[in-house]
């Protein structure tokens, strides 16, 4: 497809606008070319790289004769330089070289007779050169897309002649059907181009067609002085120029008929001089954020054939004075607010051959009137809210129609299984309307079909037999997420066709049996969730090369992971989780250098990871979880820099969690090593991922204590955000939390959380961890962890699940979890936790007694256990306990050293006191002699016993 989708004058200048009488310009062989401006010509070659030969017949005596040069009929000067270069939308996509590249040399300047220059659509550098100005009888002048940057130089004023002045460093794309939700949009080139000032502008008083689009003048230009002194403009071009609208009643440049001023967030009521354009044919105002009503003036401006005012903020409804537009083609007034039913008067435009109100608030029914207008090629009425049932006589005279948008909107199509359309489909989008339940058989007359999509579509059918016909032509097609049943049409499988499958989606339904191939001619294949069974099939040297999404998961397919996979290597998606593949992992997977996302979770591969994964540096997605792996992480992951989620949970790995982790994947917002068999200290280094927003390392067997600097992991403390999104893949998180598990998608948002449950994990909670107050789960539990719970524990604001069950921890349960509004599950069971339990707010809700169970220290509801009467703060009663164990405490502690300074003054006393001295020491005596008496007669009595 070339360039004629960009909005340019595609005709020469001299066929717009006429010629001089004197310019005749001709490549005939009877003018005989100027030797210096040959010679300038050849010096512009040389200073250029032709990659593809542009300038290959430049060579020789007679210029006249070369591509893209057109000399004076008469004087044989060069008056004409024309090297605008063919670009095709793809090359445009991909970014790939064309054109001319290189610096403009000056050698130009030597042709002083040149009317028209054209270098558009090149790669030249540097800035736009300011001998351009010296050009004095230049009636043509662009140089749209051709690479120049920097500041448009002022003395393009000096060009008194010119007509035609295109500067534009963005092109509009024309409004096509890529798929249901496709607009209007540009294609922005690196370069940056602006303007400083615009006073030479009011001097091209010629001046018919002006074109700044994506040149950048700010809003502190005062554009709109410079362009009203030019009344002979028809053509203004403004898109993505950053301008503003200032409030002017009335223009000068009243003559004008094409008007875009797309693109420059404007925020304001569309301006009033619009009034005065009475010859306006083409009128573009899309993404300003305009807002208010769609003024009266509107319904009197008749010559109006094209009106875009898409990607507003218009929040009314469909004015019935469009209906005077009969000159009215094309109408856009999708991504608005419009709301009400469609106008019948709408009907009355006769003319009309595009219509888009998608993306609105329009309800009620779909006037029968827009029926009868036969020249409709594009209709587009989705993600509304419209009811109605739609019946043939809807669509008896649109013999024109191509293009049929209904989708996300609250209608049924009821057909007979007879009708004939009247028109030919190009493209028909109607998922999420009632089409089913049987396969709509007027599909079967569309034989220029080319994008279908009935997703979600409530048909319970099997494909009819006529189906394989069209697929065979249809280049996109979307059946998922219906109930259609039996076998997979048959694939025609021919890797030299000219028409190739880009999408091919049949996941969501019901399909059964064998894959018996997979084309050869698609670049995405999705037959997720349905019931196929059995190997995928051998398809050596019959894949498309070009084949970048693979997705089968959700089916029952087994074997091993065929090794033919690998020769696709312009791979970016595979998803073959949620199947029963067995065996090991192909090393040469690692030859799949090009993907974003590996899926093979829920599967039972054996083995260690081959190191070849470490190739795929562009892999962002890596999911293994649920198989058979073993052994260490392969070091090779380390080069795996843009992973973003690393799944490997649920296997057999074994050793400690590698350091490297922490170091060189640094992008990981996801990290799940849960249910393997890890040993030794959490490492230090994943407190590095500063991304991180989920970490589980439960179920395994690591021991240790929590890191402190875990309360760095700065992605934890923001609340959650994106993950990876592409709608070619959904990623999704199973998070154990609120006591059970639970799976994330893209659709919900996914959970700041951090699980280190089911280890053998010592010491205390760090109080660090409350730093990361944008978790929403916390899961400690089932572990060896003592102390207490941090007091601080209500800085966790957004948490909603807090386990710290089966620990070792005591003291009392902190008041400030009562500050916890998201709580919804809480479990605390199993410690030596004793005191009341708080009351108040969140905390109250959650009365399930199992919560507190195994901590018969507590008291206060839920519990059974009754706290000390008349307390209403519910103080339990083992607080007068530990008042008392605490006296006790202190009273031994007391006692030792109260020994030792008693026993040290008696004996001071004894040393210093005489009459002390011998008291003691005669007392001592006295009592050493009774208590030698005693022993003796107790001796004798003995003795006498033992002799009777």
């Amino acid at each position: 497809m070339e360039i004629s989708f960009l909005v340019l004058f595609t005709l020469l200048f001299f066929q717009r606008f006429g010629t001089s009488t004197d310019i005749m310009i001709t490549t005939s062989s009877n003018v005989t070319c100027i030797e210096n401006e040959r010679h300038s010509l050849l010096i512009f070659k040389k200073s250029l790289t032709n990659t593809h030969n542009v300038l290959s017949t430049w060579k020789g005596v007679e210029c006249c004769k070369w591509q893209g040069i057109g000399c004076h009929s008469r004087t044989g000067h060069v008056v004409k330089l024309d090297l605008r270069a063919l670009v095709s939308l793809e090359t445009l996509m991909l970014d790939d070289s064309f054109g001319l590249q290189g610096k403009l040399s000056n050698s130009l300047e030597n042709l002083k007779h040149l009317r028209y220059l054209d270098l558009s659509m090149n790669e030249f550098s540097g800035n736009i050169p300011k001998f351009l100005g010296s050009f004095k009888r230049l009636e043509y002048l662009n140089l749209s897309g051709s690479g120049f940057d920097g500041v448009v130089p002022q003395n393009l004023g000096n060009l008194s002649r010119l007509q035609y002045l295109d500067l534009r460093n963005t092109f509009l794309l024309d409004k096509t059907y890529e798929d249901h939700k496709t607009f209007s949009g540009y294609f922005d080139f690196s370069e940056v181009v602006i303007v400083d000032d615009l006073g030479w502008l009011s001097t091209l008083s010629s001046l018919r067609h002006l074109d700044l689009s994506g040149v950048t003048i700010g809003e502190h230009i005062d554009w709109f002085h410079q362009v009203n002194m030019l009344p002979s403009l028809l053509t203004l071009n403004l898109a993505c120029s950053g301008i503003n609208i200032p409030p002017i009643k009335y223009v000068n440049f009243t003559s004008l008929n094409s008007l875009d001023l797309s693109r420059n967030g404007i925020h304001s009521t569309i301006p009033i001089w619009i009034s005065n354009l009475t010859s306006i044919m083409h009128l573009n105002l899309q993404f300003n954020q305009f807002h208010g009503q769609i003024p009266s003036f509107f319904g009197t401006l008749n010559a109006l054939d094209s009106i875009n005012l898409s990607f507003n903020s218009f929040n009314t409804s469909i004015p019935e004075l469009l209906c005077n537009l009969s000159s009215l083609l094309h109408l856009d007034l999708s991504e608005n607010m419009f709301f009400g039913p469609i106008p019948a008067s709408l009907g009355l435009l006769l003319r009309l051959e595009d219509l888009y109100l998608n993306d609105n608030k329009l309800g009620g029914n779909i006037p029968m009137s827009l029926g009868q207008l036969s020249k409709f090629k594009n209709l587009d009425l989705s993600y509304n809210s419209l009811v109605d049932i739609l019946f043939e006589t809807h669509f008896s005279k649109l013999k024109n129609l191509r293009h049929l948008v209904l989708s996300s909107s609250s209608l049924a199509l009821n057909f007979s299984s007879g009708w004939l359309p009247p028109f030919q489909l190009q493209n028909f989008f109607a998922s999420s309307c009632s089409v089913g339940p049987h396969f709509p058989s007027w599909l079967q007359t569309q034989t220029n079909l080319q994008k279908l999509d009935l997703f979600n579509s409530s048909i319970m059918d099997t494909l009819p037999q006529w189906f394989d016909n069209i697929l065979s032509y249809i280049l996109e097609l979307d059946i998922s997420d219906n109930q259609i049943h039996g076998k997979l049409p048959r694939f025609h499988d021919d890797i030299n066709s000219q028409r190739k499958y880009r999408i091919l989606k049949m996941n969501s339904n019901k399909f059964e049996g064998l894959l018996s191939t997979i084309p050869s001619n698609v670049s995405w294949l999705d037959l997720s969730n349905n019931l196929l069974s059995g190997h995928i099939p051998q398809t050596h040297g019959r894949m498309n090369p070009s084949l970048e999404v693979v997705n089968l998961s959700k089916n029952r397919f087994n074997g091993s992971i065929p090794i033919h996979l690998c020769e696709v290597t312009n791979m970016q998606v595979l998803d073959l989780s949620h199947n029963m593949f067995s065996g090991r992992l192909p090393r040469c997977l690692g030859n799949l250098i090009h993907l974003n996302v590996i899926d093979l979770a829920y599967n039972t591969i054996t083995g260690v990871l081959p190191r070849s994964l470490g190739s795929l540096k562009d892999l962002i997605s890596l999911h293994l979880q649920n198989n058979r792996f073993q052994g260490d992480i392969s070091l090779s992951l380390q080069n795996l820099t843009n992973l973003v989620t690393m799944d490997l949970g649920n296997n057999l790995f074994m050793g400690v969690i590698p350091f490297w982790i922490g170091k060189r994947l640094s992008n990981l917002k996801t990290l799940n090593l849960q249910s393997n068999k890890f040993t030794g200290n959490i490492p230090l280094q994943i407190c590095q991922l500063n991304a991180l927003q989920y970490l589980s390392l439960a179920n395994n067997s690591i021991t240790g204590t929590i890191p402190r600097c875990l309360g760095n992991l700065s992605g934890m403390i923001i609340t959650a955000s994106d993950y990876y999104s592409t709608s070619n893949y959904e990623e999704s998180i199973l998070v154990t939390m609120k006591g059970r598990q639970l799976l994330y998608t893209k659709t919900i948002a996914f959970p700041t959380s951090l699980d280190l449950s089911s280890n053998n994990i010592v010491g205390e909670i760090p109080n660090t961890l409350m730093n990361l107050v944008g978790l929403t789960n916390l899961n400690l539990s089932c572990n060896l962890i003592k102390g207490n719970i941090p007091f601080t524990i209500g800085s966790l604001k957004h948490v909603e699940s807090l386990d710290l069950s089966m620990n070792k921890l005591s003291g009392q349960i902190p008041q400030s979890l009562t500050s916890l509004n998201f709580l919804s599950y809480l479990n605390l069971s199993f410690n030596n936790l004793s005191g009341s339990i708080p009351v108040g707010n969140q905390i109250q809700t959650l009365d399930d007694k199992s919560i507190y169970k195994g901590n018969d220290r507590l008291c206060g509801p839920p519990v059974s256990r009754s706290c000390k009467k008349n307390d209403t703060s519910y103080n339990h009663v083992s607080e007068k306990e530990d008042q008392v164990d605490t006296m006790r405490l202190w009273f031994y502690v007391g006692m030792g050293p109260g020994f030792v300074v008693g026993f040290i003054g008696l004996l001071g006393s004894l040393h210093f006191i005489r009459n002390w001295r011998v008291a003691y020491f005669k007392t001592f005596e006295n009592v050493y002699g009774w208590l030698t008496l005693l022993v003796v007669l107790n001796l004798a009595r003995l003795r006498r016993s033992v002799l009777e």
